[in-house]
């Protein structure tokens, strides 16, 4: 278990497969390529459904890719070792994540032409989440309580830093043409246009069968049932007790966790850093959550 977590320019990672110097190399030399599509998340906040619909809109739903491939392998992450390697090898147009704060990545991004799909949850969803999902890995600082973690949370020293910065600083890029917006509860709401809208973006047609398909096999129990997009590869590893990438799937899981007085707090705490966007950005409010 690991006592602390790794620091670069003043954010938390994981101990395990992060290196400073190879993170500044990505930021200063990794090219974004045109053709590629970009998915870029704050961590729990739906990342690996989005990129199993991607890969499945790939394979117009046939699923033998995402059965017979890590879902890492798929769509590697810049910032780890072994993600940045696999994408320098890689030819073609690739699918790539990234968890990095927009200062963090790759700078060759914003000369690009590739699809960024940045998809957003409600930060007291992500904070639960992130919650049970870092106490089950033994490569970060883990939380005491959930009390400890909400307190972490709030100032921004959780992995991949404040939720907050995140959002404003990807936000900056929302008004290009070759940039997404999806959030998690939208997806949740009706997966088959959201998903539909993804493909539009993508320049993408499926069938209505493959369509069909692409739904039934991201659904979140298929996910939990294939070991290459579950996690549960790395069971078998010393990284992990327990670890469960896919809890429960659900939003507002938060109003089961959070006291009163959270909610109070968190309430205030967004309306001072989120004053100035558009409220419409945002929508789980609109879907209850």
């Amino acid at each position: 278990m690991s006592d602390d977590n790794l620091w670069y320019e003043g954010i938390a990672f994981p101990t395990v497969g992060f290196k400073p110097e190879l993170m500044k190399q990505a930021h200063d030399e990794f090219v974004v390529k045109d053709e590629d599509v970009v998915t870029v998340t704050y961590p729990k906040s739906g990342t690996n459904w989005l990129i199993e619909i991607l890969c499945l809109i790939h394979s117009k739903g046939d699923p033998k890719w995402i059965q017979s491939v890590p879902i890492w392998d798929r769509s590697p992450w810049v910032e780890t070792e072994e993600g940045y390697k696999l994408l320098t090898d890689k030819e073609g147009p690739r699918l790539l994540s990234s968890h990095l704060p927009i200062h963090l990545f790759p700078k060759s991004i914003f000369n690009s032409k590739a699809k960024i799909i940045y998809l957003v949850r409600n930060p007291r969803d992500v904070l639960v989440s992130g919650y049970f999902f870092w106490n089950s890995v033994t490569f970060v600082k883990r939380s005491k309580s959930l009390e400890q973690y909400f307190e972490w949370f709030i100032q921004g020293n959780v992995i991949y830093g404040s939720w907050f910065d995140h959002i404003r600083g990807w936000m900056s890029m929302r008004k290009r043409n070759t940039f997404l917006l999806l959030s998690y509860e939208e997806l949740k709401q009706d997966t088959r246009k959201t998903v539909e809208k993804i493909c539009q973006f993508l320049g993408k047609k499926l069938e209505p069968e493959e369509l069909n398909l692409v739904l039934k096999n991201s659904s979140f129990q298929a996910m939990k049932e294939n070991k290459m997009s579950n996690y549960s590869l790395l069971n078998d590893t010393s990284l992990a007790d327990n670890l469960s990438i896919m809890r429960n799937g659900t939003s507002g899981d938060w109003k089961n966790h959070f006291t009163v007085a959270q909610a109070e707090a968190f309430d205030k705490l967004c309306q001072e850093k989120l004053a100035d966007l558009p409220q419409e950005l945002f929508p789980w409010a609109v879907y209850g959550y």
